[in-house]
């Protein structure tokens, strides 16, 4: 049984509420012509305050695309190692059990991934697998869970630690002047979380069917225009109606393992803005009550990305969890557009120690046979 165990996740210390954001915008963009309009849709996303890896001071300024970078890699190796300590606890494992390591972001660029990183670090093995998941967006959350599942599914023995590292600020890009752009200053913030999958044992979700779906001809909704300055973040008006496609998905994914999509016990949703959640509502047929931990995610740090499904997670556990057996769906949406989703139930299963690398199968990994020296 693969399961999903409670993930952790850190927001940065430096915060902007709601009406610093209105404040900034009229300050910054006083002459702009639809400045009421941007106004409204931010005021409109729910979004109470965010967390910025660096003061709103800095955050505002743009010292180019390396130095952005830069801070990115600082950053990343200063947050990940708590958040990764705090999820391998959480599902009762070591850095010495783990054998794939999904690293997912969208906000910066390592090659090699931190995932050698960490491995030289923090005490992962040689052997573990690297995953790095650069350009899939808001959408790798999602898709992070759903490929720790396949490999878990084909490795029954596994374990996999899944990280989610996303500083949204350091994409602020200053003459980036269209309505979408100035809702996009609005709407997200950074954050780092990380949780494990593992292939026996753990409370949690228990992952039963996972897939994809793209919606066709949408690929310039959601975007990047990679420039001398970095990345510039293109959001077409038309996204917030993305759920009129991808709700049938959702059923078709729930119906094809014999469930009602509009009758689950919990929903863990990606939530880019409110009307997301409000239009899924409408075409799930449930009540709006059932994305309260994505609308939480949204209100307290705005859009973090990969990192929403997995805070929502982290909020269904510290509700308290569900009754054993409980049924429910976990969905990322980003550019494409594309949606992962997945079905799991709830469940509390054991979550002894895995065994120590001596004794249990390293999957997939065959030692390198020692040199045999011999005396002339």
């Amino acid at each position: 049984m693969v399961t999903l165990c409670k993930p952790a996740v850190s927001v940065p210390e430096y915060v902007i509420t709601m009406e610093e954001t209105l404040d900034l915008a009229r300050s910054r963009h006083a002459g702009h012509p639809q400045l009421p309009l941007a106004l409204r849709l931010i005021a409109n996303t729910g979004v109470n305050q965010r967390h910025l890896v660096r003061p709103i001071e800095e955050t505002l300024e743009h010292p180019g695309f390396q130095e952005r970078n830069e801070v990115y890699e600082a950053e990343a190796k200063a947050r990940v190692p708590a958040v990764v300590k705090e999820a391998l606890a959480n599902a009762g494992l070591a850095p010495a059990d783990i054998d794939m390591i999904v690293y997912v972001s969208c906000t910066g660029f390592m090659m090699p991934s931190l995932t050698a990183w960490m491995i030289n670090t923090m005490g992962f093995p040689s052997h573990t697998r690297q995953m790095p998941i650069a350009q899939l967006g808001c959408a790798a959350g999602g898709a992070a869970v759903n490929r720790a599942h396949d490999f878990c599914t084909a490795y029954p023995d596994a374990n996999v630690l899944i990280v989610a590292c996303e500083f949204c600020s350091l994409c602020y890009q200053p003459t980036d002047l269209g309505v979408g752009s100035l809702l996009s200053n609005g709407l997200f913030g950074d954050a780092v979380a990380s949780a494990v999958v593992r292939g026996r044992g753990g409370t949690g979700i228990a992952l039963e069917r996972n897939d994809s779906h793209l919606v066709p001809d949408t690929e310039d909704w959601i975007a990047y225009s990679v420039r001398a300055t970095g990345f510039h973040f293109l959001l077409d008006k038309r996204v917030p109606g993305t759920m009129e496609p991808l709700a049938p998905a959702l059923r078709t994914l729930a119906g094809r393992h014999g469930w009602d999509a509009g009758d689950l016990d919990f929903y863990i949703i990606h939530a880019g803005g409110p009307r997301i959640l409000d239009d899924l509502s409408h075409y799930l047929e449930v009540p709006p009550e059932s994305f309260r931990f994505s609308r939480s995610t949204l209100t307290e740090y705005g859009n973090i990305a990969s990192a929403v499904v997995l805070d929502a997670v982290r909020r269904l556990f510290d509700e308290g969890g569900l009754r054993e057996g409980a049924r429910g769906i976990l969905a990322g949406f980003g550019p494409g557009i594309t949606a992962e989703m997945c079905l799991g139930r709830w469940t509390t299963g054991d979550t002894a120690p895995a065994p120590s690398l001596d004794t249990r199968r390293i999957v997939g990994y065959t030692p390198h046979p020692t040199p045999v020296r011999t005396v002339a």
